[in-house]
């Protein structure tokens, strides 16, 4: 079982909602934490609440943001990526700006941060990798567009990393919750089924990253009629369309 006592994590996507419920677990638990987001107010009131950590604001879809940043990290032991941003967006009224904001924060931000970070790890013969996507990733959804394939294709990216970095030491994985009550999730307006607070989802995510199995998804039963709809013929979903 993985400790983070002594160990130095950073944190991107810390300054609302599951990520600064985690950073406070992290903290409970010993972790030296790195900070990130673009709010620095949050992240400052959030430094003042938990022990040694640092604030290093940044922007993911910033290239050479992403790259000062990293460059400025001296140790590390191992990095969550909990970036995300969600609009509701259906196919008929495609707003390109919007899917590609979600798709650059969601998605190529985790592919900046983990360029300037993997060849890191893998030189130094280990590192811990943990990669927050979504149960809307599994398949494509109603009022998704950008989203659902952000996190798509995420999870693309978690899988392929986890094949390649086997016998390296350094560790992938992948947790993709539900429905979390958040400031994002205050823009639905449908019921979501099995809506968990910041700090519940936190301890799910906690937990896992404790373990080094690949694939973590919560809440049950909710994340496994989700990932059962891969398995579903396309005429069932799609009848009547």
């Amino acid at each position: 079982m993985t400790k983070f006592s002594g160990k130095t994590y950073w944190l991107i996507g810390a300054s609302e909602g599951l990520g600064r419920a985690l950073a406070k677990r992290l903290s409970d638990e010993g972790a030296q934490l790195i900070i990130s987001a673009r709010n620095v107010e949050r992240l400052e009131s959030l430094r003042k609440e938990i022990t040694d950590a640092r604030v290093l604001p940044l922007d993911v879809t910033d290239t050479e943001a992403v790259r000062q940043a990293a460059s400025k990290i001296h140790r590390l032991h191992g990095v969550i990526y909990n970036v995300g941003t969600y609009e509701p967006l259906t196919t008929t009224d495609w707003d390109s700006d919007t899917a590609l904001t979600m798709c650059d924060v969601n998605f190529a931000g985790a592919l900046r941060v983990l360029g300037e970070v993997v060849p890191k790890f893998i030189k130094a013969g280990e590192g811990d990798i943990t990669l927050v996507g979504s149960l809307a990733g599994y398949r494509g959804l109603p009022n998704a567009i950008g989203y659902g394939a952000s996190k798509a294709a995420l999870r693309s990216l978690a899988e392929t990393m986890r094949f390649d970095l086997k016998r390296t030491g350094v560790v992938v994985r992948l947790v993709n919750p539900g429905f979390i009550q958040t400031r994002l999730t205050e823009k639905n307006s449908f019921h979501m089924p099995m809506l968990m607070t910041p700090e519940a989802a936190a301890e799910k995510l906690l937990k896992a990253m404790k373990k080094r199995s690949f694939r973590t998804d919560f809440p049950a039963p909710f994340s496994w009629v989700i990932r059962s709809l891969v398995y579903l013929p396309d005429f069932f979903l799609y009848r009547g369309r």
